[in-house]
């Protein structure tokens, strides 16, 4: 009898997998154990195809940088992570799944308001902001939602104002953002969600056309669309991606880092008195290795053959990067499941690595500086409102955190 993918797939474990009960910190443990035991291995996704599962530090940096690793989501066997997804337009792929040159073409459309020089330069602005929202917490009732009232509003206000998007839709993006990066959603769900937004920014780079001002969106609109190197609607796109990546992924970090910092009261001193610059940035990093909120890994597909770790990838076989666990790996940071904010993390890979790192990594730092030297300085005393069991996960999510975080102090 002829065996079926489904038959093959059958005994693998499946991706992405579950957490252990009590531990939503760490990276499930079939992860931990493939990197001891298999570290180069297939596992089943949704469709029942098996790609492979990279889990070790040093084969995902070097994968990652590797030209024979295409992230093209329109390849064949490219492992996309639902149906939804799968079954997206191919006229709607952002830079984020091509290959160069057309995907070094689009970033550097970009690339400049997120500079490091540029970024910094936002720095004053982005503390204003965290002070005024801790100002309007520390005058209103008590206990909040963490979430509601502090995380999601300090990235939304920062990237509304970079691209120049009325901070009055903040509840219009948030809520077509938040069914794009949910795994579960139906195609015709995040078709909807996508075109809402497209439709949305296409109108408002229209009047950018007309109304020039000094945000990202004017000069996409006067320097790109208006010499005709991309229409309109290709800088909408744009638009789409870089408002719901800038607000989604570091909302998230600051109220699950904020939870697992209340879960570690003497790491929280550490950061709550230190008033050193290089000391807030290190813990950053340690945050951003020990939590890893991309939990459900980044895809690829192989141009040729591959060896690694004992393995061959075929070429046309799909690849996934466990940057989760990755960044557990012992022989990269050890002892890597206690949180150290004064671990030197720097090498992690929770913006990924080569040329598709995150653009946007400058500004989620500085943010996540400002937040976490501020928020607990100023509010020394908080803590939980709820019992830790009752805090909801966002295990069906793209982008790990939680729901709400009710705080209070």
């Amino acid at each position: 009898m002829t065996e079926t993918v489904a038959d093959t797939a059958a005994g693998l474990p499946a991706y992405p997998a579950p957490r252990a009960a009590g531990c939503p910190f760490d990276p499930p443990p079939v992860l931990r154990t493939l990197q001891t035991e298999k570290p180069v291995s297939r596992v089943r996704i949704w469709d029942g195809t098996q790609p492979w599962l990279i889990t070790r530090h040093e084969d995902v940096r070097a994968l990652l940088n590797d030209p024979r690793v295409s992230a093209d989501s329109t390849r064949e066997g490219y492992p996309h992570r639902s149906a939804a997804m799968q079954g997206s337009d191919p006229a709607a792929q952002t830079f984020l799944t091509m290959d160069d040159p057309e995907h070094a073409r689009l970033r550097r459309m970009v690339t400049a308001p997120f500079a490091i020089k540029k970024v910094e330069a936002l720095r004053p602005s982005v503390q204003q902001i965290v002070d005024d929202l801790i100002d309007t917490m520390l005058a209103g009732p008590k206990p909040v939602d963490l979430v509601e009232q502090f995380a999601l509003p300090v990235p939304s206000l920062v990237i509304c104002e970079l691209l120049g998007v009325p901070y009055e839709k903040h509840d219009f993006f948030q809520r077509h953002t938040k069914v794009i990066v949910r795994r579960t959603s139906t195609p015709e769900e995040v078709a909807a969600a996508n075109k809402a937004l497209t439709d949305y920014l296409d109108e408002l780079l229209a009047d950018k056309l007309a109304h020039p001002a000094g945000d990202m969106l004017s000069a996409l609109a006067t320097e790109r669309v208006a010499t005709g190197e991309m229409t309109r609607h290709e800088a909408a796109r744009m638009g789409t991606l870089l408002l719901g990546a800038g607000h989604e992924t570091t909302a998230n970090m600051i109220a699950l880092g904020t939870l697992a910092l209340l879960r570690n009261p003497g790491q929280l001193a550490l950061l709550r008195e230190t008033d050193d610059p290089k000391a807030v940035a290190g813990a950053v990093e340690e945050l951003l290795r020990y939590l890893n909120i991309t939990h459900s890994g980044r895809r690829r597909v192989a141009l040729a053959d591959i060896e690694i770790g004992g393995e061959t990838i075929r070429a046309g076989e799909g690849i996934i990067f466990a940057n989760d666990i990755a960044n557990r790996d012992p022989d990269a940071f050890p002892d890597p499941d206690r949180l150290d904010l004064t671990r030197p993390a720097r090498r992690h890979v929770a913006f990924g690595y080569g040329v598709h790192q995150c653009l946007g990594q400058p500004l989620a730092r500085v943010e996540l500086q400002v937040v976490y030297s501020t928020l607990y300085r100023r509010i020394p005393t908080l803590r939980l409102a709820t019992d830790f069991d009752e805090v909801r996960f966002k295990h069906d999510g793209i982008v790990y955190g939680v729901y709400e975080l009710p705080v209070t102090w």
